[in-house]
């Protein structure tokens, strides 16, 4: 009966190259243009108008040339940050047998976590430069992170990488997948690279509008970056359940009965939950000039 269901499942599920999509937007001899790249692009200067109006509300924590000096910091963050973070989560064993090969960042492989830590170091260094809030400064930019988040997500299922598991859903893909009869049409899966853009991109977005538009989260340092890493914590614990685990580290998933992407969400739901709760102990009070802001 099984057999007859995962029949019937792979017959009615959609075949990913009937979608008509392709990683690439256009090909001029040895260029690419790839919709990964427009991916990075795009959270990056979304994020960037975003931030620009949020710095426009009370008691911001930076003017808007610091925000100039933030989007190359953070730019360069993601990229060396989520880069090294790959090679040092998820494929050392590789990259220290083939360590030009870090250099190849059209091949793919970028971690979140360490893009997050990458784009921190860049906050903590330029506030300390130019003597900022460095955690009201993570508050503003972490509202503008689902943006890089949507798109990126995006990519991947573009990509055809970092598919969900086999599932009988209606909706389910069957993917491309190297073997070794070469590439062919997999099994039907979870689009689980839609479900974490739709979770980690649309509604954290929401989460944390509301926050900061709704409510005084904005004067209560770390509230609004501790919802960020929280419940960007909590969705990707989650929909790694149903997510195949990077090829390499299905021998760890099986032995400590997690992937690796939940083993370091952990501490990301920890911190969110300390910032949350101990934030109003930080609180401010905005001056009655426009834009400026001290310690209550």
């Amino acid at each position: 009966m099984s057999l007859l269901v995962s029949t019937v499942a792979a017959s009615t599920a959609i075949a990913f190259p009937d979608l008509g999509l392709k990683p690439t937007v256009f090909e001029i001899g040895w260029f690419q243009l790839r919709w990964y790249s427009l991916a990075y692009l795009a959270g990056i200067f979304i994020g960037y108008w975003y931030l620009l109006k949020l710095l426009k509300q009370p008691g911001a924590p930076m003017a808007r040339r610091h925000a100039d000096d933030l989007v190359f910091y953070s730019a360069l963050g993601i990229i060396l940050g989520g880069r090294l973070g790959y090679v040092l989560f998820y494929n050392l064993p590789f990259y220290l047998e083939h360590p030009l090969d870090i250099l190849k960042l059209w091949d793919g492989g970028m971690s979140f976590h360490g893009g997050v830590i990458g784009t921190s170091l860049g906050i903590l260094y330029l506030a300390r430069k130019e003597g900022l809030p460095w955690l009201r400064m993570h508050d503003y930019v972490a509202c503008c992170v689902p943006f890089g988040l949507f798109f990126g997500r995006l990519a991947n299922f573009v990509n055809q990488e970092l598919w969900g598991a086999v599932t009988n859903v209606p909706w389910a893909i069957r993917f491309e997948e190297i073997t070794p009869y070469g590439k062919l049409l997999g099994p039907p899966r979870h689009p689980s690279q839609l479900y974490e853009a739709g979770l980690e991109g649309l509604v954290l977005f929401a989460i944390l509008w509301l926050l900061f538009w709704r409510t005084q989260a904005r004067y209560q340092p770390g509230k609004l970056v501790g919802a960020f890493i929280f419940f960007y914590g909590v969705f990707r614990f989650g929909i790694e359940f149903i997510r195949e685990p990077d090829s390499q580290l299905i021998g760890f998933a099986q032995a400590t009965g997690l992937h690796m992407g939940q083993w370091l969400t952990v501490p990301m739901i920890a911190g969110g939950i300390y910032l949350m709760a101990t934030a109003n102990k930080r609180r401010i009070r905005v001056e009655p000039t426009v834009g400026s802001a001290s310690v209550a």
